[in-house]
C-alpha cells in the first residue's frame, strides 16, 4: 500500500534538482511515505505556499516572512551565497550608484533578491518579469537593468550584459556572513513526528546528490536550460554544498539579520522569529 502522500514542491533548476535527484529517482528509503514532485517557478512557490498548498516547498528567505505561521524551515536544503549572489546586470555600462531611481525587472517582489536589492538601494522602480525573461526585458530597453537569479548568474556575459553589481559580495562585506537565498519549508500541522522523518529523508537525499555527484549532476542537467555542463557544475556547487546539509550558527544568523534589516527598512512589514525544523521535528530557535 503507498504511504503517506508528501507533495514536495521545487524550482526546476538544476541545483533543486540535484538536491532532490536521490528522492525522485528511488535511490533512498522513502521511510513509509509517497513523495510527489512539483516543478514551479520560485515566486509561484512563494505565492503558494502563502495558502499553505504544499507540505514541503522551497521558499525565498524573503518570503518566509509572510509563511511563518504555516511554515518552519527545514534544517536542510538552503541556498547560500558565499560572497555571490544575485546579480545586477544593464544593457551598457553601469554604475552601482546609477541604480537610484532607475527601473529593475525584477523576478518577485517575495524574492530574496529582491528583498536584498531594497537594502542596497531602496530608490528603484520594479518592474516583474519572469526570471528567465528578465534578459530579454534589459536587452529589449524595458527595463534599465535586471536583477538575476539562478543560472543567469554565469551566463549573462555571454549576451553582452554588463555586471553592475553582485549583491552578495554587497551583502559579505556588509555582514562577513553567507547571503541567504532560498531554503526547503515544512507546514507546521505535518505535526513533530512526521517532521523529524521528513527532515531526516531530505538530508539524506542531499547528502546522497553529494556523495554520488557525477549520477546527480547527470540528473540535474536536464533541468540546466541548456547550459554548458562545466557551468551547470560550477552553478551546483555553488549552491549545493555543505552549507546546504544543514544551518550552522553563521547560517542561522544571517537568515535572522537578513529579515531583522529588511524589518527595520520597512521591506517587511513585520518582526519575524525564525523557527527551524530540526531533525527531531522540534522548532530550532537558537
Amino acid at each position: 500500500m503507498p504511504g503517506r502522500l508528501i507533495t514536495v514542491a521545487h524550482s526546476p533548476d538544476s541545483d533543486d534538482a540535484f538536491m532532490f535527484y536521490a528522492l525522485a529517482k528511488n535511490r533512498i528509503d522513502s521511510g513509509g511515505f509517497e513523495f510527489r514532485h512539483v516543478l514551479k517557478d520560485i515566486e509561484t512557490l512563494n505565492r503558494s505556499a502563502l495558502e499553505g498548498r504544499y507540505e514541503v516547498t522551497a521558499i525565498s528567505f524573503h518570503a518566509y516572512a509572510f509563511l511563518c505561521d504555516r511554515y518552519s524551515l527545514l534544517d536542510s536544503g538552503a541556498s547560500m551565497g558565499d560572497r555571490y549572489g544575485p546579480l545586477v546586470v544593464s544593457k551598457r555600462p553601469m554604475k552601482p550608484g546609477e541604480l537610484k531611481g532607475k527601473v529593475l525587472a525584477i523576478p518577485g517582489t517575495m524574492t530574496s533578491a529582491y528583498l536584498i536589492m531594497r537594502l542596497f538601494q531602496p530608490d528603484f522602480t520594479p518592474v516583474v518579469v519572469p526570471f528567465d525573461r528578465i534578459f530579454e526585458a534589459v536587452a529589449d530597453d524595458r527595463a534599465d537593468a535586471g536583477l538575476i537569479i539562478h543560472e543567469g548568474q554565469l551566463t549573462y556575459s555571454s549576451l553582452g550584459l554588463h555586471a553592475v553589481i553582485d549583491l552578495g559580495e554587497w551583502w559579505h562585506r556588509e555582514t562577513a556572513l553567507p547571503l541567504p537565498l532560498g531554503g526547503n519549508a515544512i507546514r507546521k500541522d505535518l505535526g513533530p513526528a512526521a517532521i523529524g522523518r521528513i527532515a531526516r529523508i531530505l538530508k539524506q537525499s542531499i547528502q546522497y546528490g553529494l556523495d554520488h555527484r557525477a549520477q546527480a549532476l547527470d540528473y540535474a542537467m536536464s533541468f540546466a536550460r541548456d547550459m554548458d555542463p562545466r557551468l551547470a557544475d560550477r552553478f551546483v556547487g555553488m549552491y549545493v554544498n555543505q552549507r546546504t546539509l544543514g544551518y550552522g550558527a553563521a547560517e542561522r544568523r544571517a537568515v535572522r539579520l537578513l529579515l531583522d534589516r529588511g524589518y527595520r527598512e520597512g521591506v517587511i512589514d513585520r518582526q519575524v522569529e525564525v523557527e527551524f525544523a530540526d531533525r527531531d521535528g522540534s522548532d530550532g530557535r537558537n
